[in-house]
């Protein structure tokens, strides 16, 4: 009984107690009752109750405690036998009438409580080979021919009617796969192109049906100045011919990388307008085919940088740091001919190509662009399946909608991927016993060809909730494009993963995984490549610390050539494939579905933390070089304080616990629900300490020490010691002291955290 009363958070009772006890002879239980307070007047100076004594006085004694004789006891027997036989009878009758009063049915049964599922134990999971087979079974080559037709559309750009109406497909969809569904709405200012813009060299003006939004304003002259691709490498090649860049309108090809770098690259020398062409040689678009994209370095609204575009907000009038200065604008490549064939000056590098001449001072052009900033209203769609443990833990899996076309490259074929996926594993929890531990959530994505706006904008309105739970971000958009190279771009984290899908799913049209056929024993050196800025996956993993993954089947290292032109139709891409879209869209769909299922499927994350223990090693190791380069070249510079040693042990302290991690994951019990959290937990916490703490989001968005841009960035320690070493008038010593340390305890604060409690850190800062 005093367990029970334990059990109830309860103290024992005043009125009787019990105490069972057993004989050790194996005699039957003896029971023992005491009144406690009617019987303590009972209880004898020796503290026994002479009641409970046995003596042959014992019957007398108690008579006459009584006070009453063996008369009067028979006659209160009798009486109390009656009225206790007259309580019972009327018990039985009201009991009886209460019966009567209900409603009776003589076939009813009462169906069993359901079971109780007690969601914090672990989910009943289908073996892994099972779950891979079920996903292979639910995607075939026939749903997403029906899958294109549906979501295909001539007209979709951000914001439009036709944007709308498919996302009101989308949303549906995800209705009819019985999942959750919402939306979230942004209004954000974009660029538009009403009228024309116009370019005039040496008397003739030529009109432009393209455009790029976020370029500056008004008409600009200035002579022509042929600078490649607008690499940073390309300037430095101007620059050592000593050519004057200021105030020249740079005309540079398409392609390496991205429009918004390429006019970044030519503000930084005082460029004062860029024109962009396709060139002949690298894109068979034909000579009158119009470009369009915008030029904001960043992504998201650069209206409201760090901050999300909901109507509700009132945030002060700011503007992006990456939106440009100068003019930027697209020209055919008929109109970069006849410009490029009268050009003077000095002669260009001979591996630029066949062009013989840079131009000069004099080839003045002017450029006008009357671009117009407008608001629209964007929907993300969202669907999502939820988890049987970690409901609370979620993959994310999301495709651009718009395009400035048909964009069916560009936005049909990821859309159509992300809809089969969100079907496909929908049947698999309803129908076939699967039950993820975490949740999966589905994003349809508008804004895109204006920078990733929708997915940035929910990033920025979310990022607190998200940098907690959302812990992988997988990226369908331009997943096929060609069919003769795979690529792929992630945060380490994600690399045995993305191994393990790779030696998991098979190429189209052939036995060979996707390994045999593309790695070449070595996919890291062969198919991997850095992540674009103009990825959505890119602000998940440099702005908001969220493992990321973006892949494409392509045709070799450049961009889709219809990307970003009213040429992004089915028949182009048809072409590019061989007519294989819908079999190399299967493969994309089975590629994406494991790595989503098998982080949904494992009781630990698997996002290997020893991955970033090679990188920060090798960089550690080409910092240390160029240290005792300026020690031994510029000693001067070099701050005497300042030592490597504080790096290394940085670098000491993460390795240790990263495998310290590995050691916690194969000695925890997979049972213990508590335990996997927890270690899951830390593995989330390492891309997000990855972000440097002491860089503002509104000046730096991509704060990723390794992975971002910016002044905090291990590429900006390495150039700023370049710098120290040529003795570059722009390097300063006590910046790059402030540089180092920043970056070093942000690296120190990520190790401190991976491992676990504070407590097991034992003094190994």
């Amino acid at each position: 009984m005093d367990n029970m009363n334990q059990k109830f958070n309860g103290e024992p009772h005043s009125y009787t107690r019990f105490n069972l006890t057993q004989n050790m002879e194996g005699d039957n239980s003896q029971v023992e009752m005491k009144l406690s307070s009617d019987m303590d007047e009972e209880v004898g100076g020796n503290g026994t109750a002479e009641h409970l004594n046995h003596n042959s006085n014992r019957k007398p004694y108690v008579a006459q405690k009584l006070g009453r004789t063996p008369k009067n006891l028979c006659f209160m027997a009798a009486a109390t036998l009656l009225i206790f036989i007259i309580g019972y009878l009327i018990g039985y009758l009201v009991h009886r009438k209460k019966d009567i009063a209900q409603p009776t049915c003589t076939n009813s049964v009462i169906a069993p409580a359901p079971p109780f599922v007690d969601e914090r134990g672990s989910a009943p999971v289908l073996d892994w080979d099972d779950v891979k087979k079920l996903l292979n079974e639910k995607l075939s080559t026939s749903n997403f021919e029906t899958v294109f037709s549906e979501f295909s559309s001539s007209n979709h750009q951000a914001g439009s009617p036709g944007d709308e109406d498919l996302a009101n497909k989308v949303h549906r969809k995800f209705k009819e796969y019985g999942m959750k569904t919402w939306t979230d709405e942004h209004f954000v200012k974009v660029q538009v192109l009403q009228g024309t813009n116009k370019v005039t060299f040496k008397g003739q003006m030529m009109e432009t049906q393209g455009f790029l939004s976020y370029s500056a304003s008004g008409p600009v002259a200035g002579g022509v100045l042929y600078a490649y691709f607008g690499r940073e490498g390309d300037f430095s090649d101007l620059r050592n011919k000593n050519i004057n860049m200021s105030g020249r309108v740079v005309l540079v090809k398409a392609g390496m990388i991205s429009f918004a770098e390429k006019v970044a690259n030519a503000a930084k020398v005082n460029a004062s307008a860029v024109l962009i062409y396709a060139d002949p040689d690298d894109y068979s678009i034909g000579e009158t085919t119009a470009l369009y994209g915008h030029v904001h370095m960043g992504s998201g609204d650069p209206y409201t940088p760090g901050f999300p575009s909901f109507n509700h907000t009132q945030f002060p009038p700011v503007e992006s740091s990456g939106l440009p200065k100068i003019v930027a604008q697209t020209i055919t490549s008929q109109m970069a001919t006849n410009i490029i064939r009268q050009l003077q000056g000095p002669e260009a590098p001979s591996r630029w190509g066949s062009l013989s001449r840079l131009g000069s001072e004099d080839d003045v052009i002017t450029v006008e662009v009357n671009n117009v900033l407008v608001e629209r209203k964007i929907n993300n769609v969202f669907g999502v399946i939820k988890g049987y443990v970690d409901a609370d833990r979620y993959v994310v899996i999301g495709a651009q909608r718009d395009a400035w076309g048909a964009g069916f490259a560009k936005s049909t074929v990821g859309t159509s991927i992300l809809m089969e996926l969100a079907r496909s594993i929908s049947q698999m929890v309803e129908n076939d016993g699967f039950k993820p531990r975490r949740s999966i959530v589905f994003a349809s994505w508008s804004g895109g060809e204006y920078g990733s706006i929708g997915a940035t904008e929910w990033l920025e309105g979310y990022l607190s909730s998200l940098s907690m739970k959302a812990f992988s971000y997988i990226d369908l958009d331009g997943a096929v494009t060609g069919r003769r190279a795979f690529k792929v771009s992630a945060s380490p984290l994600m690399y045995t993963l993305i191994d393990g899908a790779l030696n998991e799913v098979t190429a189209p049209n052939t036995a060979a995984t996707l390994f045999a056929q593309y790695g070449k024993n070595n996919w890291e050196s062969f198919l991997l490549e850095n992540m674009k800025q103009e990825s959505a996956a890119y602000p998940f993993l440099a702005f908001s610390g969220i493992p990321s993954l973006s892949f494409r089947f392509s045709n070799g290292n450049l961009d889709y050539q219809y990307f970003g032109t009213n040429l992004d139709t089915r028949e182009k891409l048809n072409i590019a494939t061989s007519n294989e879209v819908p079999q190399l869209a299967q493969t994309a769909a089975q590629f994406a579905g494991q790595i989503a299922l098998r982080l949904v499927h494992d009781y630990i994350l698997r996002l290997d933390v020893q991955k970033y223990d090679k990188i920060i090693r090798t960089k550690v190791a080409q910092i240390n070089r160029k240290v005792a380069d300026v020690q031994r070249l510029q000693p001067q510079l070099w701050p005497k304080a300042l030592t490597m040693q504080w790096l290394m042990s940085a670098y000491g302290s993460y390795s240790r616990a990263s495998r310290n991690l590995e050691s916690d994951k194969k000695n925890s019990d997979l049972e213990d629900v508590e335990m996997c959290r927890i270690i899951n937990d830390r593995i989330m916490m390492v891309e997000r300490n990855l972000l440097s703490p002491y860089v503002s989001p509104y000046e730096s968005p991509f704060r990723h020490i390794f992975l971002g841009s910016g002044s905090h960035t291990v590429a900006a320690l390495l150039n700023h010691l370049d710098a120290l070493k040529t003795q570059n008038p722009e390097a300063d010593a006590n910046q790059f002291h402030n540089q180092f340390a920043l970056f070093t305890w942000t690296l120190q604060g990520c190790a401190n955290s991976l491992a676990g409690n504070i407590w097991s850190l034992d003094n190994e800062i």
